[in-house]
């Protein structure tokens, strides 16, 4: 078990989804690339999950602003260089959270799918249930297979749509392996109370 987590888009949940497989899974946690510090992705997972050291990968880009990587990067005296993204070499379980979506730009040359492709782990898309996410999901689901990128599943997050939900399994030939609804607190309690559709070990 080893997936890249991605969405179609910047604030979709993906931290919350991360957090969200982690409490149902023995999954380690990865942000290659942490853009703004104030209160970056992984003390949020912390606080949500309770976990400690050991199950977390050490960021391999720290950038100060909250800005898309390659501008936080050019701003921080910074050029990122894909050779640096290495896993580990252990083959625990293990979730990999990405920056945006899969078109936001690294550095000169690259783009966070670039990166999914480099590492070669399959993809689990988040998706929003709210209105225009079929377009967004099925526009990121085809430029995944674009690059042969395995798709593992899809994450909703917000509150039920069936319509949308239906489609997205449908026309993108994927499946949903969660929904998250919306919660009016965010808590690890509320979190592992929403159990996973599919088994998150063997997707």
């Amino acid at each position: 078990m080893r997936y890249f987590l991605t969405g179609t888009d910047t604030d979709v949940g993906k931290t919350i989804a991360c957090a969200w497989v982690m409490l149902h899974s023995p999954a380690r946690y990865w942000k290659p690339v942490q853009a703004g510090l104030d209160e970056t992705d992984e003390t949020v997972i912390r606080a949500l999950t309770g976990a400690g050291d050991e199950r977390f990968v050490p960021t391999t880009y720290s950038l100060p602003d909250p800005l898309s990587p390659h501008e936080a990067a050019k701003r921080a005296g910074v050029q990122i260089d894909m050779e640096k993204f290495k896993p580990p070499d252990d083959r625990d379980p293990l979730i990999v959270e990405g920056a945006g979506g899969l078109m936001v730009p690294l550095n000169e040359t690259s783009l966070v799918i670039d990166l999914i492709q480099k590492l070669g782990f399959p993809a689990i898309l988040v998706c929003r249930t709210a209105l225009g996410t079929i377009n967004h999901s099925l526009l990121s689901l085809e430029a995944l297979r674009a690059r042969d990128i395995p798709v593992a599943g899809v994450i909703l997050t917000g509150q039920g749509a069936p319509h949308n939900r239906a489609a997205i399994e449908d026309y993108g030939k994927t499946r949903v392996i969660g929904h998250i609804p919306h919660l009016d607190m965010v808590t690890g309690e509320a979190l592992k109370a929403i159990p996973p559709e599919r088994d998150l070990l063997s997707l």
